[in-house]
């Protein structure tokens, strides 16, 4: 089952398990957010929004906060000894989908437990010494 959601003023087409890029959205790193913003539910019998499908979400969970490249916007007008440099980042969030609900429905799935690191036997063996 696919679903086209519409954030940040772009659309996207999503499966379970996708990672995006979008911008940035409300959420602390590990939690799942909701994007209520379903124009299409696709699978065996497709279902169209006008303009949005009813009782329709995506539950995403939410892995990064992060900056995209950074954008130049030079302007200069030749001869005018006239130069103007500005640049930007955008915000990123860097989503999960874990699921695509229907009819009201709310996301079954949590956040996946982080991976703990393995103490490193060359820390254990200095620390009794």
């Amino acid at each position: 089952m696919f679903a086209v959601i519409k954030t940040g003023g772009r659309q996207y087409r999503v499966v379970p398990d996708d990672v995006l890029e979008i911008g940035k959205i409300a959420g602390d790193v590990g939690t799942i957010v909701q994007l209520g913003e379903v124009l299409v539910v696709g699978g065996d019998a497709p279902v169209l929004g006008v303009p949005t499908v009813a009782g329709a979400s995506v539950a995403a969970e939410v892995l990064d906060h992060k900056r995209g490249p950074k954008v130049i916007a030079f302007k200069k007008r030749r001869r005018k000894n006239s130069r103007r440099k500005r640049g930007y980042r955008d915000e990123i969030t860097v989503i999960r989908v874990t699921e695509v609900l229907t009819d009201g429905k709310a996301p079954s799935i949590g956040p996946r437990p982080k991976k703990e690191k393995a103490p490193a036997k060359a820390e254990a063996d200095a620390g009794e010494e």
